[in-house]
C-alpha cells in the first residue's frame, strides 16, 4: 500500500495514527501493548515527548502528542515502534515488517476540534466492540486521564487541560467525561476519517494558517466542511496502483520550514 504523508509544522498538537503490517494483529496479547506504553514512557523520558492521549488497539496504535521541538515526535515514536517490532520478532523468532512502512500525522487545533479529537481516540474501542467503556480497555488513555496513576503517568494532564481550554486540572477531568458519556449515550461512534487520514483539522483560520505554512506542498489540495470543522485532505495519488512505494523520488517534499 502507498505510504503515509508526512509534514512538519512546528509547535502543532498532532493526532498520529500507526498501522501494524498488513493490519495484522500483532499487539492482541495485553503484554505486547503494555510493552508500547513503556517505551512510550521511555521516550518521554528521553527526548520530552508530550502525549496528550493514547489507545493502544490489537493491530494500530492512536496517539496524540504535542510538538515540543524539531524531531522529537519523530524519535519518541521510532523509538517506542522501533523497540515493540524488536522485542516481538526476538520472542516469537519472527522475521520481517512489524509496522507499516510510516505513520500518518494529522495537525489538530486546540480547543473544541481538541476535545471532539481526544474522544474519539477514547471511543476507539468501543467502536470496535471490544469495549462497552473506554474504562475497560487498559492501554487507553481515558483511563489516566480520570485516574491518574501514581508513578509513571504518561499524559500530561495539565498541559492538555490547558490546550483544551481548561485553567483546573479537575473541571477539565469532569468535561471529559461529559463528553465520553454523551458521546456514548448518543452513539455518536461512526469512525471519521478525517481525523486520522487528513493533513488537518479545525476552524477555517487554522486551516488556512496550516494551508499557508506548508507553502507550495499544499495550495491546491482540496478542504472538506462539516458545520464548522475544516479538514485539509490528502491528495488523491494516482500513481499507487502502479508504482506503490517507488514513488516517494517523485513526490513533493511535504516539509514546512
Amino acid at each position: 500500500m502507498p505510504r503515509a504523508y508526512r509534514h512538519y509544522l512546528s509547535g502543532q498538537i498532532w493526532h498520529i495514527t500507526h498501522r501494524c503490517h498488513e493490519k495484522s494483529f500483532l499487539l492482541r496479547f495485553p503484554n505486547d501493548r503494555r510493552k508500547y506504553r513503556r517505551w512510550l514512557f521511555e521516550a518521554k523520558q528521553r527526548f520530552g515527548l508530550c502525549v496528550l492521549n493514547f489507545v493502544i488497539t490489537s493491530n494500530h496504535v492512536h496517539l496524540l502528542v504535542k510538538d515540543t521541538g524539531k524531531g522529537v515526535i519523530a524519535r519518541g515514536v521510532q523509538l517506542a515502534a522501533g523497540r515493540t517490532a524488536q522485542e516481538y520478532n526476538q520472542r516469537k523468532e519472527r522475521q520481517g515488517a512489524f509496522w507499516e512502512d510510516r505513520y500518518h500525522a494529522t495537525a489538530v487545533e486546540s480547543g473544541e476540534h481538541l476535545h471532539r479529537c481526544l474522544v474519539y481516540i477514547d471511543l476507539n474501542m468501543v467502536r470496535a466492540g471490544a469495549v462497552a467503556h473506554p474504562a475497560a480497555w487498559e492501554c487507553g488513555g481515558y483511563r489516566e486521564i480520570q485516574d491518574p496513576p501514581r508513578r509513571y503517568t504518561l499524559i500530561d494532564l495539565t498541559g492538555l487541560s490547558d490546550l483544551c481550554g481548561f485553567a483546573d486540572v479537575k473541571a477539565f477531568q469532569s468535561a471529559h467525561y461529559r463528553w465520553v458519556e454523551n458521546a456514548i449515550a448518543n452513539g455518536t461512534l461512526t469512525r471519521d476519517k478525517r481525523w486520522s487520514e487528513s493533513i488537518a483539522v479545525g476552524g477555517s483560520a487554522f486551516i488556512e494558517a496550516v494551508r499557508r505554512d506548508l507553502g507550495i506542498a499544499a495550495p491546491h489540495r482540496a478542504v472538506a466542511v462539516a458545520g464548522e470543522t475544516y479538514a485539509l485532505r490528502e491528495p488523491e495519488n494516482p500513481y499507487t496502483p502502479v508504482f506503490h512505494d517507488n514513488i516517494g523520488p517523485i513526490r513533493p517534499k511535504n516539509r514546512a520550514f
